[in-house]
């Protein structure tokens, strides 16, 4: 062969090649399928559903139990949980870790396939590594954002609580009112922490680039999950 015919089929090769997904892309095909959305409201004295709270969950084992925040769904409101595949349910809090803000749900009515999240080891991750949140910002169904890890052992004290969380990760994918509860994920797209918190200065609740998160061998033991 010439070299012209080497170099033409050398071109046609590399135009006929078709680039990898993005790890972003990849992530959230794995993550997306656990991914619960959560409405509750809370019933008033005359028997009124007064608003309440949005946030997100994820599945994390094969009994279908969802792992949120405990600020999404406290105050004993009407939780209702909405999967993947559509399926609507009521849930009920089954377990709960006050001093992290996580909590355990457990819907009535489960659909009739759901997969578990594979949740990963945050002892494993540095600063600068990758990092996705997906969740229901603003009510967005299904919205991923990323960013890197900033940073460990951070904390954050709860506003008009005096409640100080320890021991949390802090990322700069954005967060926003609605991820809460929802699933810090790596590039392996598992989970390796659960969102509670974000960090504004202002009186606006809005993100400026400062997220926190539960790490998972902490969130998890709410629902049995062995440490990692």
């Amino acid at each position: 062969m010439t070299q012209n015919e080497v170099d033409t089929l050398v071109a046609q090769a590399m135009a006929s090649a078709t680039a990898p997904p993005p790890y972003s892309s990849l992530v959230y095909q794995a993550i997306q399928p656990s991914l619960v959305l959560i409405q509750s409201q809370i019933i008033d004295v005359e028997g009124f559903a007064a608003d309440g709270g949005l946030g997100t969950g994820v599945i994390i084992n094969d009994a279908g139990d969802i792992l949120t925040s405990l600020h999404v769904v406290s105050n004993e409101p009407s939780i209702i949980v909405t999967f993947a595949d559509g399926t609507e349910s009521s849930a009920e809090i089954i377990a709960a870790q006050p001093e992290n803000d996580i909590a355990v749900l457990r819907a009535n009515q489960l659909p009739e396939l759901f997969f578990p999240a594979v949740l990963g080891n945050p002892n494993a991750m540095r600063v600068g590594d990758e990092a996705y949140v997906v969740g229901h910002p603003f009510g967005l169904y299904s919205s991923m954002s990323a960013g890197v890890i900033s940073g460990f052992e951070r904390s954050f004290q709860i506003p008009d609580t005096g409640q100080t969380l320890t021991g949390l990760i802090q990322v700069d994918a954005a967060i926003n009112p609605g991820n809460s509860g929802g699933p810090l994920v790596n590039r392996e797209g598992q989970v390796v922490g659960i969102v509670t918190a974000l960090l504004n200065p202002t009186s606006e609740n809005v993100f400026i680039g400062i997220g926190f998160a539960v790490p998972i061998t902490t969130a998890g033991g709410a629902a049995g999950a062995p440490p990692v």
